[in-house]
């Protein structure tokens, strides 16, 4: 079974990931490659520069791969033949997603926008427009043919991650 974990900024996707994965070792992360440098970001990913990126694609290493915010991202091939995988997908992506995955499950991390906005003002990485325009792309329509579990992220840390955890254990 494959999961996208997907959903606003803010929501807490790498936090409930990251006490998934402590507390499920059956579950096999993927690490994205992106178009940006690896020091760039609180999540574990692999940076690498547009033209690598598009050399590896050509070469046939991504399952899954997709623009936005300006950057490429891609799935290795060699990270989804576990029987349990998940990664940290893309809302705009799950169309495609779903035709390269057809077992595609999709948990949706979200919280409401006060906590949305408080999260992302302590990254300090964004500036209060950009908060603004990240809370109005919070909401979205999932594609066609695509059903997700929802996971409201508005509690503690343990919370959520216990959410995250009954999510995962609930699909079939």
């Amino acid at each position: 079974m494959i999961i996208a974990v997907v959903g606003p900024s803010g929501a807490g996707k790498d936090t409930l990931i990251a006490g998934a994965l402590s507390a499920r070792p059956d579950i096999q992360f993927v690490r994205r490659v992106i178009t940006r440098p690896s020091e760039a970001g609180s999540e574990d990913f692999e940076g690498v520069t547009f033209d690598e990126f598009v050399a590896r694609k050509a070469d046939g290493e991504f399952a899954l791969d997709w623009e936005a915010h300006g950057l490429c991202y891609g799935i290795p091939k060699d990270q989804t033949t576990a029987p349990l995988v998940m990664f940290n997908g893309s809302r705009q992506a799950l169309g495609f997603a779903k035709s390269v995955f057809p077992d595609l499950r999709v948990i949706v991390v979200t919280a409401p926008d006060h906590i949305l906005a408080d999260r992302l003002s302590a990254r300090g990485r964004e500036t209060r427009a950009d908060i603004e325009n990240r809370l109005k792309r919070a909401t979205f329509e999932l594609p066609e043919g695509i059903d997700a579990t929802v996971v409201v992220n508005d509690s503690t840390e343990a919370e959520g991650i216990s959410r995250f955890l009954a999510a995962i254990a609930d699909l079939k």
